[in-house]
Parts: structure tokens; sequence; C-alpha cells
């Protein structure tokens, strides 16, 4: 029976991973798709190759702060486990259907952190993971803009003698690896936090053994959930953060790309369990304030914000349900 309920719940987080490729695939694709460098169709396929491969690349530091960095990793049950996953999981599918670009990895550690207090109260809580994560929700799409604003500001001033024709051309195959480079950085980041609860699930277990590690099938099993997902793509989202933000052209696109990229690589790199969606946000905004504040959807930009800010809490509530209803059914 313990077996079962291990494959169960192990199912339910690659299905958490499968759908925050689903929700995130706007995040690597949406720059690339409205400027109709790549179809849809391909985007989705470039970026979830990207997206699996990404293991190469980085360390697995962001799968360890999720994995005992959030909620202390023994008061980690089945129980705590699964109302974090169903809390993140609820969070999701109902900011998907609305076309709200929330994100992913703070539903799940929302979700995670309501269902360790349910469990064992603050006590749970590892104020110093924790607090890093919080603080990644102001600083990594602040990070995002500032970065493209540069950038979008210094390559339209080294290209501004060049022909408008000419500078098209050559930021159209620019972005090809801008993007290549930003679903890298989303597979590495976010791929991360459900190798985390699976092995965190596992230490709980006993299957793994001294210290705490991630096996190699784990590895392999969530960053293939996540390609899939992104495979499938999540074209509501796709359509608010590629033309409903604000306007792209392939030069703002680049930019746009380029700043998350830096952002997602030094938070994987510093072991953070970064917003991909924040990030890239933040980016598009940048650019898109670089022509003019007016370029931008304000009302867009503030709805998207909200949403940031109630994430974590809704999925933490949710996912404290959720706890309890496992152990009504248990």
């Amino acid at each position: 029976m313990t077996a079962l309920v291990l494959a169960s719940l192990i199912a339910v987080a690659l299905l958490f991973d499968f759908l925050n490729g689903l929700h995130d695939a706007a995040n690597s694709i949406a720059t690339i798709v409205s400027t109709r460098v790549l179809s849809p169709r391909y985007a989705v396929a470039w970026a979830a190759f990207f997206n699996f491969i990404a293991f190469l690349v980085f360390g697995l530091h962001v799968a360890k702060t999720i994995g005992t960095g959030i909620v202390a990793p023994s008061v980690i049950t089945d129980q705590v486990i699964f109302g974090a996953l169903m809390g993140a999981i609820v969070w999701n599918i109902v900011t998907w259907l609305a076309g709200i670009p929330s994100s992913s990895s703070h539903a799940l550690v929302g979700g995670l952190v309501g269902a360790g207090f349910a469990h064992a109260g603050w006590h749970a809580v590892v104020w110093n993971g924790l607090s890093k994560t919080i603080g990644a929700i102001a600083l990594s799409p602040a990070l995002g803009f500032v970065l493209a604003l540069v950038l979008v500001l210094g390559v339209s001033w080294a290209f501004v003698h060049t022909r408008p024709s000419r500078v098209d051309w050559l930021f159209r195959r620019v972005q090809f690896v801008s993007a290549s480079l930003y679903s890298l950085g989303h597979g590495g980041n976010d791929a991360q936090k459900t190798m985390g609860i699976i092995a965190a699930l596992l230490f709980a277990h006993g299957a793994i053994k001294g210290d705490f590690y991630i096996p190699f099938w784990v590895v392999l099993s969530c960053q293939a959930a996540m390609a899939l997902g992104t495979l499938f793509g999540g074209w509501r989202i796709v359509r608010t953060m590629g033309s409903r933000i604000t306007r792209l052209s392939p030069l703002q696109g680049v930019c746009a790309e380029t700043a998350g990229s830096i952002t997602l690589f030094l938070a994987t790199g510093m072991g953070i369990p970064v917003s991909t969606t924040h990030t890239i946000t933040g980016a598009i905004v940048g650019v898109g304030a670089a022509r003019r504040t007016s370029a931008v959807r304000w009302n867009v930009a503030k709805d998207i914000v909200i949403a940031w800010v109630v994430t974590m809490p809704a999925a933490g509530a949710v996912g404290a349900v959720f706890y309890y209803l496992f152990g009504m059914v248990g």
C-alpha cells in the first residue's frame, strides 16, 4: 500500500510538472510568436527541446532548495506533499482557464507552505529559504525590467543608422538564440521544483539513503514532463504575454528574452526558485516602456501583478484544504 501511495504521489507530481510546462509555455514562446519569427507549432517544439536538455547545463541547487529549504524535511509526509501539489495544480488550472500568467513556482511554494503549516504550524517553515523566494517575487521582474530597458536602449542606439529592414532581418535570426536561452533557463529553474518535491517524498519514505540528493531518473522524468507540457502549449496565456501587454518587434523580443535569460541563469545558479512568468513579464514591460510609457497596457500589467500577490496565499489555502481532505480519506 505504501509503495502504491508513493507511486501515485510521484504521478501527481509529474502531472504538476506537465501542467507547469503547459501553463508556462507562454514564457518561452510568447515573444518569438508575437514577432512572427516562428509559428506557434514550431515555437513550442523549439522551446520543448531546450526545456528538456536544461539539466545538461545547470546544477540542481533549485531542486535542493525546494526539497529542504521551504519546509523542514522532518515534516514532509505523503499528506503534506499531496496538499502542496494539489494547491499548485488547482491554482494553475484556474489561472490557465482565465488566461492569467500567474506563477507555477510560487503556486507550488504556496501549496507547500500551506500544507506544511496545516501539518505542524509555523515551525514547519524554513524562513531563510522562503524569504529568498518571496524576495524574488519583486526582484526577478525588476531585474528583468531594468536589463531589458538597458538592452533595448543600447541596441537601438547601436543600430540607429542601420536601415530598419536590415535590423528586422538581423534580429529575426538572433531571436532564435535568445528564445533558446530563455527556454533553457525556464527548463533549468522550473523543472527542478518538481524534482525537489519528488526527492523530498523519496527521502521521507527512506528511498534516499544518507544525504539528500536528486536521483537521475527523477531529473530525466521531470525534464521530460515539463517539455511535454510545453509542447502542448498554453495559448490563452501566449496571447496575454505576447500582445496584450505591449507589441513587440524582433529587436525588442531579443532584448526581452536576453534580459529574462540572464535573470533566470543567475537565480538558478544561486538556487533561488524564481518565477519565469514574473521574469519575462518584467522584461516585456521594460522593452515596451523604453519605446514610451503609453506603449505598455498598464491595466493588463496591473492585473498580472495582482495575480502574483494572490498566488502564494491562494495556493497555500488550497494546499491546506487538500491536506485535510487527504487525512479524511486516509
